[in-house]
């Protein structure tokens, strides 16, 4: 039997998709905003003159009509004062927040270093509470209507706790229930590679629009995939753990303590260990940073030798994992992110050969590659978009300006 879409919903869904389409394209005209989202200009016009009475959007003079003859456009733009929300990201010795506006734009951020493997269970929930502490009490404002904490690891289906992480013994950390009681406000907890995905989405929707695989190529390497448009979960976990598929059975040991995965024949420590000719059982380093892993790659580039072995290796390992993912589903585009990257143009070829000798191999032609080297800022960006798509769903129920900001926040 066919479902219909009730009204309601359906007015909810369009008036999500236009504050969504104006915060992408900046200051949009109506005409423009139209052929954007495939709505016709009577419910555009409808849409954004509700949204404006709400203080949700608003007008600015130019747009796409400004310079030619006859009555000039007035474009659309989104009030950044109408929300706030915060973005953490907590990675290997690493964490920041960043407070952004409705809009998108970055209103204030802190940074700090801390040693996630050595502090305990206890002193690690606290210092997230205290990164949201202090980037609050630089911004005396009404408090952030959602926050999302993007970490380094597995988190589970619900949003809700980091199950498991290489960058701390702790497992099980229920962040957002934490975050939630400290300030108030719905919070969520999000796996790295997931907000990466979120974010090339929406940045270059032309590209990464309906199917795509954004694999993060670092110490670590995890895999975030959008499928129809909609960001992959599994039914306990946020899913596609791509660096702990089996390339070796007992083979090379890796970060997670198991035997043969991806990661430990393609993650930057695995590349390290095997340029230097090191038992493949040894402990993985905790990190290598961006100098050494330049130093490695210039050495590959030079000439054969280990260290052009070592990228071989890992190349063939990413390829026969990519091989299997595109013999479940076809081929699509891959976004290479992370340190791994800077030495795309070595392992580009062993990735190519590999995935031309697996089923997923048969449509090889139709597999697009970007390399995108720096991880960070698509993490970031992938947390205000994640927290903001959720506000503008709630927005779209009619909640007011006044509701979304929230309270004053308790520093």
């Amino acid at each position: 039997m066919t479902t219909g879409i009730r009204h309601d919903d359906l007015r909810r869904r369009n008036r999500a998709l236009v504050v969504g389409a104006v915060r992408r394209a900046g200051q949009p005209s109506r005409t423009e905003l139209a052929a954007r989202t495939g709505l016709s200009n009577s419910t555009i016009s409808t849409i954004a003159a509700d949204l404006i009475a709400e203080g949700i959007l608003t007008e600015v003079k130019g747009g796409e009509g400004a310079g030619r003859r006859g009555r000039p456009q007035v474009a659309l733009s989104v009030d950044p004062a109408s929300a706030t929300v915060v973005g953490v990201m907590l990675t290997l010795d690493r964490l920041s927040a960043t407070l952004f506006d409705y809009a998108g734009g970055i209103i204030a951020g802190i940074e700090t270093r801390l040693a996630t493997a050595a502090i305990s269970r206890d002193e690690l929930e606290q210092c997230v509470l205290q990164a949201v502490r202090q980037l609050l009490a630089r911004h005396r404002g009404p408090a952030p209507a959602r926050i999302v904490l993007a970490v380094q690891g597995i988190t589970d289906s619900a949003a809700t706790t980091m199950l498991w992480s290489p960058i701390t013994p702790h497992q099980d950390i229920a962040f957002g229930p934490l975050l939630e009681a400290a300030f108030g406000i719905p919070a969520t907890v999000q796996n790295d590679c997931n907000m990466i995905a979120v974010a090339l989405r929406w940045r270059a929707p032309e590209r990464y629009r309906d199917d795509f695989f954004a694999i993060l190529l670092s110490n670590g390497i995890g895999m975030g995939v959008m499928l129809k448009g909609q960001l992959f979960t599994g039914t306990h976990s946020s899913g596609a753990e791509f660096g702990h598929m089996v390339h070796m059975p007992d083979g090379a040991l890796c970060r997670c303590g198991r035997l043969g995965c991806v990661e430990a024949y393609a993650g930057n420590y695995a590349v390290m260990r095997n340029a230097l000719g090191l038992d493949e059982r040894s402990e993985p380093a905790a990190d290598i940073d961006e100098a050494a892993l330049r130093r490695l790659a210039d050495a590959a580039r030079a000439g054969d030798g280990p260290e052009r072995a070592a990228f071989v290796k890992a190349g063939e390992a990413l390829g026969f994992a990519m091989g299997s993912l595109f013999a479940l589903f076809d081929p699509a585009p891959v976004a290479i992110v992370g340190r791994g990257a800077l030495a795309f143009d070595i392992i580009e070829g062993p990735i190519r050969r590999a995935i031309a000798r697996t089923a997923g191999g048969q449509h090889s032609g139709a597999i697009s590659f970007e390399a995108l080297p720096d991880e960070m800022p698509l993490i970031r960006e992938g947390c205000a978009m994640h927290a903001l798509a959720a506000l503008d769903s709630e927005m779209a129920s009619g909640a007011p300006p006044e509701r979304m900001r929230g309270e004053a926040a308790t520093i």
